[in-house]
């Protein structure tokens, strides 16, 4: 049997995580536990605009990609150095295209990575963002099939991962900037995300463009201040996708677990303590994957152990608690 030497930690994007709800500020927290055990992350745990939170020990895989891998459906192949195809949404205005675009000369100058090449989609994808009832960020793309096409260019063109920048209009006033509340954009951002990595099957991460690129001149509260010195958010996206496992469907492909990353090789699961409805915790407990949930983190959610009565779930109070247990059975 593999041994089961590589954690999970997922942090939902647009539900107001306490930790992990803003700009990168769970990564001090996933580097921790990427210093004892090898790290599945989502992209929300890291990604924090012009920076990252990504180390060599953590594995940077889409939500939807996740889901998949923990029902079995996919393996994780370790890769460094992918080629990175970008997406841009046709509704950029030509101002704020030109600051991305020298935003991937710089990375491709400064850090080398390997950018393929770009595509402006043929039509604008219509992005749409809102907050529900409940509190929780959510939106629509009216027209998703223009970035799905341009998604199939790029990798036809040889590229393995792919960064998206869609056009959004500007978020209403709120108290984000305070390092509260909801991030308004992020549950449109894993829309986008989950249905190119569904229908292409490679690595595809989002970040939204908008008009105002003026950069503000007041403090803001620091989880959230990485967004507020840049008019751009691709960069975290280059620095995830560039060493991020490719992804192998299980159902056409056979595999080991010595060269590949299975379910097999799961030691356990840690989220927030209050989001436990996704169907990642049900399949991750269906497959006898210890779940922790961590109390020092609580998002809009409230869906705790109780709340839907889940055995199987344990309740830790911190990050530092759980960084012991994967330690211990690491080591063992």
């Amino acid at each position: 049997m593999s041994k089961k030497n590589t954690a999970l930690m997922i942090i939902p994007t647009g539900i107001g995580a306490s930790i992990g709800g803003y700009a990168g500020d769970a990564s001090l927290y996933a580097r921790k536990i990427a210093g004892r055990i090898p790290l599945i992350v989502n992209p929300n745990i890291v990604n924090a605009a012009v920076f990252s939170g990504i180390s060599d020990n953590m594995y940077y895989v889409e939500g939807f990609a996740i889901d998949e891998f923990v029902k079995g459906n996919i393996a994780l192949e370790p890769s460094v150095n992918n080629k990175i195809g970008v997406i841009f949404d046709s509704a950029i205005s030509q101002k704020v295209l030109n600051i991305h675009l020298n935003t991937l000369n710089a990375i491709k100058t400064v850090y080398g990575i390997d950018i393929t090449g770009y595509e402006i989609t043929k039509e604008p994808s219509g992005v749409e963002f809102f907050t529900t009832a409940g509190g929780i960020s959510s939106g629509k793309v009216n027209n998703p099939e223009t970035l799905l096409h341009a998604g199939k260019k790029l990798l036809q063109q040889g590229a393995q991962a792919l960064a998206v920048v869609c056009a959004f209009s500007e978020p209403p006033e709120d108290d984000y900037e305070n390092g509260n509340g909801v991030d308004v954009v992020g549950g449109v951002e894993a829309v986008i995300s989950h249905y190119l990595t569904k229908h292409l099957l490679c690595p595809c991460v989002h970040a939204p463009a908008f008009e105002d690129v003026e950069i503000t001149g007041k403090v803001v509260n620091s989880k959230v201040s990485a967004e507020y010195i840049t008019p751009t958010f691709l960069p975290c996206l280059l620095f995830g996708l560039k060493n991020a496992p490719l992804l192998v469907n299980l159902k056409t492909t056979n595999v080991n677990d010595t060269d590949y990353i299975t379910l097999n090789n799961l030691h356990s699961l840690c989220v927030p303590y209050n989001a436990l409805g996704a169907g990642v915790i049900l399949d991750a407990l269906a497959a006898n994957i210890p779940v922790y949930a961590i109390k020092e983190n609580s998002t809009v959610l409230d869906i705790d152990k109780n709340a839907i009565k889940l055995r199987g779930v344990t309740e830790l109070d911190t990050y530092e608690d759980y960084i012991r247990i994967v330690e211990k059975g690491n080591n063992e």
